[in-house]
């Protein structure tokens, strides 16, 4: 049994499909890449694994847990975690208050000061920059409070989407980084990125998405190797 797995779910944006019988698995203590075209379901699937979508056929299980029908605080608490594209902070309170909002669970609630030093430890910017407004930091700085956020409760599974969007080379190569301590750590990673090289050199396995559905599957260097993500991902 699979820590995570998708089984042939349909996803649909009202009356438009957006997802199409699609399958896939996340091993304990893997990480793993989706890649693909905007529009190609990527942050759909996120978002239905995340309970803030459900797929109308199909199966979502996390632990032999069924949660396709959960709600997104019920997935919180069975430790899958989100951080979304765009970081959507609460820009008018602290770097320290919008760590702390992300320990509001039962898993987290007890062990917030001993995860606020850890997200300092990864992230010792954010304890230089704890009592400024999160609207004042840059760019990089944002994403590290999102990704600080998101750790901040004690996921099992913690999902990235687009984490490099809109950052320079030196704080994309310091995300990953930082991602791959993260999962050195012990958490398992699910990560959608635009970056195809970089996510899937951290990466155990991958997945490319196309038109909504699992176009191709394998380990990061198979992917990595393959004519097609040459041409279609990497520009070569």
């Amino acid at each position: 049994m699979a820590f995570l797995e998708v089984k042939n779910i349909d996803v649909y944006y009202g009356d438009v499909q957006v997802i199409f019988d699609l399958s896939l698995h996340v091993e304990e203590g893997e990480v793993v890449s989706i890649i693909g075209g905007n529009g190609a379901g990527k942050s759909t699937l996120l978002k239905t694994i995340s309970g803030l979508l459900h797929p109308s056929r199909g199966e979502v299980s996390f632990e032999g847990n069924a949660i396709q029908a959960a709600s997104p605080d019920k997935i919180v608490e069975y430790g899958i975690v989100q951080v979304p594209e765009g970081r959507r902070l609460f820009t008018l309170m602290t770097v320290k208050d919008n760590l702390v909002v992300g320990g509001y669970n039962s898993r987290a609630s007890q062990h917030v000061d001993k995860m606020i030093d850890e997200v300092y430890t990864l992230f010792p910017r954010l304890s230089e920059r704890e009592s400024q407004l999160a609207m004042t930091l840059s760019g990089g700085e944002q994403q590290m409070v999102a990704i600080g956020r998101g750790i901040m409760a004690r996921p099992k599974l913690l999902m990235l989407d687009e984490p490099s969007l809109g950052l320079a080379p030196l704080l994309i190569k310091n995300i990953f980084e930082t991602v791959r301590k993260i999962a050195d750590q012990g958490t398992t990673v699910l990560l959608v990125e635009q970056d195809v090289k970089h996510s899937l050199s951290l990466s155990d396995r991958g997945y490319v998405l196309e038109h909504g559905r699992v176009a191709m599957e394998g380990t990061a260097k198979t992917l990595l190797d393959d004519p097609h993500i040459k041409t279609a991902y990497l520009g070569l």
